[in-house]
């Protein structure tokens, strides 16, 4: 009988413990998976709202609604407010990452289809490449050749395109959609040099707080806002899809995730985004799915991959 009982405890501890570490790994790659997926999604609730009202007045509330959730929470949970520098990180991470970064993307989706876009914005690391060397330091040689790659498949990429160039809107599209891409890459860097030790949730709420009040503010000087009683049930829902799933819960999954898995498996979400705006866009909207925009979308893929391995690679 008492063997029985230590055998029955013996069984019951192990499977507790298989039980936690599965918690421990388990949780971390959901996450992984989430964000993979759903902020892919994004570029097509971007697309769709901004069908029926301007894309820096969706932005804008868009980030007012996200932020203003993120305070309440803090403020409930009576977090210290930031103090002295920690203001100016906040707030020039707020102009870098949601007024030019998420506004210009949002914006460029008006123009081009969420699978381009989502592409475009998977390249950032290319610019952050390009910076560095401009600044004078050494890159290895393994970036040099994800710069080449990349470029190469983004020039496939566009073969299809080249009609397209005749066109205003989609040049304008593309332009801003790039200006994006480089405002992330200068908020990636200067994350890295002023990280704080403030909360990083706090912090995100704070940045689009103050990004909403700015980018709102553009919409009324210029006069390009419509009134919100005439923004149409899509625009509202794509607002609340972005809200709840893009810019709280799959960022709060994107804080966990980074802090608890090795970067070279949460870097994974940055190459399966892209895939998901694509055929989902596809599907969905009925975007192109060529066969230029797939081979020339893999081949940028890798390069991107080659980069971010070097820059992992330099840091161990």
């Amino acid at each position: 009988m008492l063997l029985k009982n230590q055998n029955y405890k013996l069984k019951a501890k192990l499977k507790n413990a298989v039980l936690a570490k599965i918690s421990i790994i388990g949780l971390p790659i959901l996450a992984l998976c989430w964000v993979s997926f759903f902020w892919g999604t994004t570029w097509l609730a971007s697309k769709e709202g901004v069908k029926n009202m301007p894309a820096l007045q969706l932005a804008g509330i868009r980030q007012f609604l996200g932020g203003f959730l993120y305070v309440v929470f803090f403020l409930y949970k009576k977090t210290p407010w930031p103090k002295g520098k920690q203001w100016k990180t906040i707030f020039i991470l707020s102009i870098l990452n949601f007024v030019m970064s998420n506004g210009l993307s949002t914006w460029g989706v008006k123009y081009i289809s969420s699978g381009l876009g989502a592409i475009i914005g998977a390249i950032f690391p290319l610019w952050i490449v390009l910076i560095t060397v401009f600044r004078g330091e050494k890159i290895a040689r393994l970036s040099i050749l994800g710069l080449i790659i990349s470029f190469g498949g983004v020039c496939v990429i566009f073969y299809d395109h080249l009609a397209d160039f005749f066109k205003p809107d989609f040049r304008f599209g593309i332009l801003i959609s790039l200006i994006a891409t480089v405002s992330w890459a200068f908020g990636t860097i200067y994350t890295r040099k002023k990280a704080a030790s403030f909360n990083p949730y706090f912090s995100l709420g704070l940045q689009m707080l103050i990004s909403s009040c700015i980018t709102l503010a553009i919409v009324g000087v210029t006069g390009t806002g419509v009134n919100i009683s005439q923004i149409p049930a899509n625009s509202w829902w794509a607002i609340g899809y972005l809200v709840i799933i893009g810019s709280v819960l799959t960022f709060i999954a994107f804080i966990y995730m980074i802090q608890r898995l090795p970067a070279e498996i949460n870097s994974i979400y940055a190459y399966i985004n892209p895939i998901v705006a694509i055929l989902l866009g596809a599907i969905i909207f009925g975007e192109p799915l060529t066969m230029a925009i797939a081979f020339g979308g893999g081949v940028t893929l890798c390069g991107l991959y080659l980069v971010n391995y070097s820059f992992r690679k330099s840091k161990t």
